[in-house]
Order: C-alpha cells, then sequence, then structure tokens
C-alpha cells in the first residue's frame, strides 16, 4: 500500500523515543515562544493577535503583508521582532523612484592600484534575515518584481550571477490602506508569496491607556534577545514535525477548495468568488496550524486553529466577482461563509 507521504512527514518514524524527544522540543520552544509573546507585549499594547500571527509567520519560515493606517506601531513590531530573535534586520522605505538595484545590491568596477580592473558586488539591503519593505505598494511593478525570486527561492541573480540570501531570511512589508494615490497594487503572484496578510488594527482603550503611560514617560522599554536565528531556524523545522491528524487534514482541503468557484459546494461561491486560493494556500495552513499549536503548547493542531487563521491566510488568495463588489459583500464574509461548515 502506498504511503502518504504528508503524512510520513508529519508522523516522523522512531517509535517511542522519538516521540518523546519530540514531546520536550515542544515544551522547550513553548516556554521560549512565551517569552518572546512577553518580551514584545512591553513596547507593543493591545496588538496580541497581529503579534501571534505574525511570530507564527517566522515560525513557518514565511512571509507577512502588515495592512493598517500609520501609527499602530507596525514598523515597531518588526524591529521588535528583530532585536528579540537577534536578526539582522534592515529597512527599505518604498517609493516610485526606489530602482531593482537599491534593494539586490549591483556591481560597481574597481580599479586596483596595479591598474587591473573588477566588478565588485555590492549587497543590498535584502541581504538581512529580516527585511521590512515599508509601504510596499507605493514601489513600481519592477521593483515589486525584483523581491519574487527573492522571497521565493531565497537567492537573487545580479548581472547574471546568483546570491544566496542569510539564512533565515524573512520579509515583513506594510501597506497604507488609506492614501492610495500614487500606489501601485501588488500583483496576485506577488501576494501569493505572503504566508499572511495581517490587518492591524486599533488597540482597545486599556490597551491605549497603558500605551499612554508607558511610552509618555522619561524612560522606555529596553527590549533584549530571547532567541537566536539558529534557535529560530531550529523552530522552523520543529514546526514541520508536528503532527497533523486526518480531521484537520480534510478540514483544511475543504476550506481550500470550497474557495474556488470551479469546485465549491457551497452554492453562493461561484456567484461570489472570482478566483479562489491556490495549492499554496493549502501548504500555507498546513504549516500555520503547527505553529500556532506549538505557540499554544500543544502536540498537535485542531480544526479552531484552521479557523483561526483562515482570514489572514486567505484574504489575499481570493477576489470577489464585480457582482459580489456591487452588492457591498466582502471577502471577511465569504472567508466566514467557507468556515461555517467546520464550525
Amino acid at each position: 500500500m502506498a504511503t502518504d507521504p504528508s503524512f510520513s512527514a508529519a508522523h516522523p518514524p522512531g517509535g517511542a523515543a522519538a516521540d518523546s524527544d519530540l514531546a520536550e522540543a515542544i515544551e522547550r520552544l513553548g516556554g521560549q515562544l512565551q517569552a518572546v509573546r512577553e518580551r514584545v507585549g512591553h513596547v507593543i499594547f493591545g496588538q496580541q493577535d497581529v503579534v501571534d500571527q505574525t511570530l507564527v509567520t517566522l515560525l513557518c519560515g514565511g512571509h507577512a503583508l502588515l495592512i493598517g493606517v500609520p501609527g499602530l506601531a507596525k514598523t515597531r513590531l518588526v524591529a521588535t521582532l528583530g532585536t528579540v530573535f537577534g536578526l539582522d534586520d534592515k529597512r527599505v522605505q518604498c517609493t516610485p523612484d526606489l530602482m531593482p538595484a537599491d534593494i539586490l545590491g549591483s556591481e560597481v568596477l574597481e580599479e586596483d592600484a596595479e591598474g587591473r580592473r573588477q566588478f565588485r558586488f555590492i549587497p543590498g539591503p535584502v541581504f538581512s534575515q529580516l527585511l521590512m519593505a515599508d509601504e510596499i505598494n507605493r514601489a513600481s511593478p519592477r521593483t515589486q518584481s525584483a523581491l519574487l525570486q527573492a522571497m521565493q527561492e531565497h537567492r537573487v541573480s545580479v548581472a547574471g550571477h546568483p546570491h544566496d540570501l542569510p539564512q533565515p531570511f524573512h520579509v515583513l512589508a506594510t501597506q497604507n490602506p488609506l492614501e492610495q494615490e500614487g500606489t501601485y497594487p501588488l500583483p496576485e503572484a506577488q501576494l501569493d508569496r505572503f504566508l499572511m496578510e495581517i490587518n492591524v488594527g486599533y488597540p482597545d482603550i486599556e490597551a491605549e491607556r497603558q500605551m499612554l503611560i508607558a511610552t509618555t514617560g522619561a524612560q522606555g522599554a529596553e527590549i533584549t534577545g530571547v532567541m537566536t536565528p539558529h534557535e529560530l531556524m531550529d523552530a522552523q523545522r520543529l514546526v514541520r514535525r508536528v503532527p497533523v491528524g486526518e480531521s484537520v487534514v480534510e478540514a483544511i482541503l475543504a476550506l481550500v477548495r470550497n474557495g474556488r468557484p470551479e469546485s465549491s459546494d457551497i452554492p453562493e461561491v461561484p456567484e461570489q468568488i472570482a478566483w479562489g486560493p491556490g495549492p499554496r494556500a493549502s501548504q500555507a495552513l498546513m504549516l500555520a496550524v503547527r505553529a500556532r499549536a506549538l505557540m499554544g503548547g500543544r502536540y498537535a493542531p485542531s480544526i479552531d486553529d484552521v479557523l483561526a487563521l483562515a482570514h489572514p491566510i486567505l484574504r489575499h488568495r481570493m477576489a470577489l466577482t464585480f457582482t459580489a463588489r456591487a452588492e457591498g459583500a466582502t471577502l471577511d464574509d465569504a472567508i466566514r461563509r467557507l468556515c461555517a461548515p467546520l464550525q
């Protein structure tokens, strides 16, 4: 009988000893992640869902698109995560005149003391472990596409020569939903490279009160490291070892396939959804539910994890029909309809 490769990957062989080692590793990582959440909470107030979703993205080895109005600590979050994980982080402010070489780097012709000339590669900010692309939709399509190879393959090509990026490598991009003049919407191919689209909302009144007191005093909170880049990479490998039950696998497949007009069992979907999520959405959910289980100190994900991550993973991988938009429908409404049979 053929073996299901996904089942084999989720349930590594080795018997009781391997299970014991896995359980110990999960408990140890759970303690580290709790410390990370507490440390980030010292400077990021009222955004626990945003912090958790971003941490899940990093644990999966993926990239995230943070969407929110100015002043909601998106930039601060990225800088804090870089410090907490000990990552080499860099920031790029995207503007319409930003060129691909400004991100990737370029080759310059140099002449030594003996008159010999040779090209030397000067790496750009993409050669970092955590790259923040601020207001990514202000960059031109040509510059946006320069990130495609980096985000997918973790390498770039400059003047025909490939250059590997540091490990781990993550892109956390921000986008302002208000000012749309002079912006370039991200193409679907690039949106699909982001593991999650995370909506950053306003904090509640208690969190904003706490923020006022903590950030306007004479002394601010000092952030120190909790994990190292190597420990983060170990955690990313551990995520792929977490077992996934058959019911969760079936829930992921049902959720994603029902979002496609061609294969949906939900009658309203063909009328409301122009195009649905591809296989990369299923892969993202499979990894993300494992990471969320680890953050909760659990040894295996549940259907609740699938429901909790459906919106940030699916909303940028679907599009509404013109009729649905005209009737005032939203993608969040459509995703809630997809989630209803699983509840």
